[in-house]
């Protein structure tokens, strides 16, 4: 298959966002939505839902051509349509057409895909809803090159929003297979990341914060607020790493994959190791002279994406109830600061940026450490360490049980007796942090739905 069939024909594809054929898509799911409850099934398979799955496949058939790459996928999705419709749209299953998307097969820089299935977006909606998003790949050579060299990662295709239904008008930024309806689950084999959207986010959220603490940042900073496709490319290779290091390293058996409830700020750790592997390498590769022009400046702009989107965006968005990427925020903001290469005088906000880049690895060896004595602890010693090199940085809330130390009953007791006693808030804002809360706050509600167009 050459090129120029797997892209398409630019004019085409600019145009299909207007397509009668998507607009058609949209305004059917739009309608079927209301229909479909919490399983994705519809409870009373009136014509008119008949009627409106009927216009989906009516839809999709006249956008296939559109998307030659895709051909397989797209036969299959009309089928498992056709299939639900035909079982009386009870409990949909689209294990058959997910199968068929294999969109880490062809990650070709522009390349665009048609995305329909009954599924629910993280960040968004919890209801398995049939929703529709057409998506472009990124895949910039300088990333295509880490990824064939030693940050291999088969599985990750970041990708821009080009037109979605409501379920993407929210804070998703993240598609992933696991979240379509289906009857068993198969191997995943592809992760797609809004990296567009994260990128617009992160522009609009570090503006506003940077004006609001008087934060003179530093030039590279400076030019991923004035230019979207390079916060685009710089949030690709962060991913690229972040994504991979969840399954390497000296881990805690397997501290995120496997579905398991534990305390929360167990997932922050998780999370910001693999920020912090992105950053520690980004490190690497800018001051390694072999590395080319172009990945070396990507690399310096990383860490200053995942410094300033980790202690701006993190740590004040979303609710205060179990915010796992909340605390990973907080903690490397008052690392730095405990650390004396982040500084709050006469309110304003600066950094000792020589010194910075080694401050920030060593957090993320101090998690190294708890990661590499865990495989030799029991569980719940593993999350009282954990507990303990968190609250020597972060001040736990003055009636937390895990502050005072757990009694006696719940220490002897299962590990979910461990979990039942963190507080949902067990790590407060600091003084600084409520304060920006509130001057962000309108900031932070407008990025809902953003995306590179904003």
């Amino acid at each position: 298959m050459s090129e120029l069939s797997i892209v398409g024909e630019p004019e085409v594809l600019e145009d299909v966002a207007s397509h009668p054929a998507w607009i058609a898509l949209k305004a059917a799911i739009a309608e079927l939505q209301p229909l479909q409850g919490q399983d994705g099934s519809v409870a009373s398979p009136t014509p008119q839902a008949m009627t409106l799955v009927a216009a989906i496949i009516d839809a999709v058939a006249q956008l296939a051509p559109l998307f030659p790459h895709d051909e397989a996928y797209l036969a299959a999705v009309a089928i498992d349509f056709q299939r639900w419709a035909s079982q009386g749209l009870g409990v949909p299953d689209f294990l058959d057409s997910l199968e068929q998307f294999q969109p880490q097969q062809n990650r070709v820089d522009g390349l665009r895909h048609l995305v329909v299935f009954p599924m629910y977006t993280q960040n968004g909606s919890t209801n398995r809803l049939v929703e529709a998003v057409i998506v472009e790949v990124i895949w910039p050579e300088f990333v295509a090159e880490l990824e064939a060299g030693e940050y291999s990662n088969k599985l990750f295709v970041p990708v821009r929003f080009v037109d979605f239904t409501a379920g993407y008008d929210t804070n998703s930024a993240v598609l992933f297979p696991e979240s379509v309806a289906m009857r068993s689950i198969p191997t995943f084999t592809w992760g797609a990341i809004f990296a567009d959207r994260e990128a617009a986010r992160f522009r609009r959220v570090v503006r506003a914060a940077s004006e609001i603490t008087h934060l003179d940042l530093p030039e590279g900073a400076a030019r991923l607020l004035g230019d979207q496709r390079l916060a685009e490319e710089t949030f690709v290779m962060w991913d690229l790493i972040h994504d991979r290091t969840h399954m390497r390293g000296d881990l805690p058996f397997d501290p995120f994959m496997i579905k398991q409830r534990m305390p929360y700020f167990l997932y922050s750790l998780e999370e910001l190791r693999c920020d912090l592997t992105a950053f520690r390498e980004a490190v690497r590769l800018e001051r390694d002279e072999a590395t080319d022009a172009v990945t070396r400046d990507r690399a310096q702009l990383v860490q200053y994406a995942v410094i300033f989107d980790r202690i701006f965006r993190f740590a004040i968005t979303g609710s205060r109830v179990r915010n796992y990427d909340g605390v990973g925020g907080q903690l490397l903001f008052a690392w730095m600061h405990q650390h004396h290469v982040l500084h709050w005088t006469d309110t304003s906000l600066s950094f000792d940026w020589p010194a910075v880049a080694d401050v920030v690895i060593a957090l993320g060896h101090e998690i190294e450490d708890l990661y590499w004595k865990s495989i030799d602890r029991p569980k719940v010693a593993h999350w009282l360490a954990a507990y303990a090199m968190v609250s020597q940085t972060l001040t736990p809330h003055p009636a937390s049980a895990w502050a005072a130390g757990l009694p006696k009953q719940t220490l002897e007791g299962a590990p979910k007796g461990y979990t039942d006693a963190v507080m949902d808030d067990e790590f407060p804002l600091s003084m600084f942090y409520e304060a920006l809360a509130k001057k962000m706050a309108d900031v932070i509600e407008s990025t809902k739905g953003i995306t590179a167009a904003h």
